[in-house]
């Protein structure tokens, strides 16, 4: 269980369930069970699991909140066989394997608060931003365990990369004020924040497609100098950025002339926690030394 050997599974688990409490929390909210379990860290006042009488929005949200126990079992997995593997292997993987388990149990306290305040935007938005963060940072432990060889990229894409990584994060930022402005509070009586949901979903828009066109810019470029492979896993990278970066803006025009439908809010959700992931592994792909 704690062998060296595992690590390779511990780190793609890391990422693949930092990306799923996204989505879990997501259907929380979109299914309004938000307040399924109304307080915390109880679910009742008298009970901590979800009693018949909370109905399927109890179940819901009850559920979400075992998810971070599995979070913690697998960080301190990870964490563990880290730290019991060579000097050498082990190597840039210590902080964030540990950073992780912190993060979840921020996560795990800022979710509660989330509750007690009955589903305060901010609070909600704040809760989704540590997500991306530590989705960011599992990828950085996945980047971590393989070591590649950094390969020589051009000097305007190393250019672009910063600004690329900027400009999505503005646009993240941003699409989570439209979430606190827009229509799935994750319970009834929850409050929004007031915002006029047109315009700040144009605010969303402008540094999404800025982050594109950069993408795009920086595929082009590196497509030049590829030949035999020269920059293979930076173009790869690169190119599942824009494409999962075009798929994110697809939905978002969609949804916004839908009436935002909680289907493709939640499709809107996962894609904005791939997107995290890969603009770390383009980073990493094109500024990291070996």
């Amino acid at each position: 269980m704690f062998s060296p050997a595992r690590i390779k599974l511990y780190v793609w688990l890391s990422l693949a369930s930092q990306i799923l409490i996204v989505v879990t929390g997501g259907a929380v909210r979109l299914t309004a069970s938000g307040l399924g379990c109304p307080t915390w860290p109880k679910c009742t006042d008298d009970s901590f699991t979800n009693v018949p009488e909370q109905g399927i929005h109890g179940f819901i949200e009850f559920a979400n909140r075992l998810l971070t126990f599995l979070l913690i079992i697998i960080a301190l997995l990870t964490f563990i066989a880290i730290m019991r593997s060579g000097k050498s292997k082990r190597r840039g993987m210590v902080w964030p394997s540990f950073s992780l388990g912190l993060g979840i149990i921020a996560q795990a306290v800022i979710g509660g608060i989330s509750v007690l305040t009955n589903l305060n935007p901010w609070v909600v938005g704040l809760h989704f931003i540590v997500s991306t963060i530590l989705i960011a940072i599992a990828s950085i432990l996945v980047w971590r365990f393989y070591k590649p060889e950094h390969q020589a990229i051009p000097y305007s894409v190393y250019l672009l990369t910063p600004w690329i990584a900027i400009s999505g994060f503005t646009s993240l930022v941003i699409g989570v004020v439209v979430t606190g402005a827009g229509p799935h509070a994750g319970d009834a009586n929850s409050p929004r924040n007031g915002l006029d949901l047109e315009i700040i979903q144009h605010l969303h828009s402008y540094p999404g497609y800025v982050t594109i066109a950069l993408t795009l810019a920086a595929l082009l470029l590196l497509e030049r100098v590829n030949k035999d492979g020269a920059v293979r896993r930076a173009t790869r990278i690169t190119l599942g950025l824009f494409v999962a970066l075009a798929l994110q803006a697809i939905i978002g025009v969609i949804q916004a002339n839908t009436g935002v439908p909680a289907i493709l809010v939640g499709l809107h959700m996962l894609g904005a926690s791939l997107i995290s992931s890969l603009i770390t592994f383009q980073w990493l792909a094109v500024r990291a030394r070996s």
